[in-house]
């Protein structure tokens, strides 16, 4: 692997060194994440210069597609090398619709994470996020007995570290009563904040936070914001909102999708914009 630096530098899950800057695998499938990519050839090269600029987080599920990305991740990427950690994530299936139904029973995940073994082509998973809610946002309820599962698949040898996707404050404490959680990954960016205590409680903890969906729900308004800071410094608006979670809490990592090597490369770029105290009060104003 490359030792390029990346901007955020590193974080630890359990025993996992990653950085900061991932790179989420959702968007190589094909539309709506069902099917191939159009550009299969362009699917590889987009993971395999990932790796190139020494980024050692990609986020995965044998949902997308289904089994697409994973398959992709294996024919580009393996035999994987020793500081590459794929994340991937069980609690939902796709239907033939292209909608997302739970399945959290017990049958279910031990299912996915035989699913995620075998297209991935590994022994045992670094790490296993626990998708809770729908596809709505999280939900209120017990997680317990799907935790549990994978608590017994861990035990197995089959999953080495645990963490939780898609979840409320409530549903963190309750899990972290029955095991060690190393990540949360939930929806948070500059105009959705709800998870402002929960980001600042995980950081206390040192437990990490992987926002997904970096530039969604932006209102007309809170858009023209972003993008005016953008063209002052001369970057695109998805660079200064990666830029901007970088900054907002040392825990945070990120994980961008694209199915582009250009737009891969201007991602990395953005996260490592100079922001000025003038721009981030600027930005921070956009969420309030």
């Amino acid at each position: 692997m490359a030792r390029t630096t990346l901007p955020g530098g590193t974080w630890t899950l359990g025993d996992l060194t990653v950085t900061r800057f991932g790179y989420g695998a959702m968007q190589l499938a094909g539309p709506w994440v069902m099917g191939p990519p159009a550009d299969h050839d362009g699917a590889l090269a987009v993971l395999r210069e990932a790796v190139a600029l020494g980024i050692t987080h990609i986020d995965t599920s044998a949902a997308y597609g289904p089994y697409v990305t994973n398959r992709l991740i294996r024919e580009a990427l393996h035999p994987y090398p020793e500081a590459l950690h794929v994340v991937t994530k069980v609690g939902a299936d796709r239907d033939e619709q292209g909608g997302w139904p739970t399945a959290r029973d017990p049958q279910s995940l031990r299912r996915q994470v035989r699913e995620n073994l075998e297209t991935l082509g590994v022994d045992a998973l670094g790490l296993v996020n626990l998708r809770l809610g729908d596809a709505t946002g999280p939900q209120p309820g017990s997680l317990a007995e799907a935790l549990e599962t994978l608590v017994a698949l861990r035990q197995e040898g089959l999953i080495r570290h645990l963490g939780l996707s898609n979840v409320t404050p409530e549903q963190v404490a309750e899990a972290q009563t029955i095991a060690p959680i190393v990540c949360v990954q939930n929806r948070y960016n500059l105009a959705h904040r709800g998870d402002d205590d929960l980001i600042d409680e995980l950081a206390r903890q040192g437990v990490a936070y992987v926002p997904f969906f970096p530039l969604g729900g932006f209102t007309p308004l809170q858009s023209s914001a972003l993008s005016a800071v953008a063209e002052r410094l001369g970057a695109t608006p998805m660079g200064v909102a990666l830029a901007w979670l970088l900054r907002r809490s040392p825990n945070i990592l990120l994980i961008p999708g694209t199915k582009s090597v250009a737009h891969l490369r201007e991602n990395v770029a953005g996260a490592g914009l100079a922001l000025s105290g003038d721009d981030l009060a600027e930005l921070d104003r956009i969420g309030r």
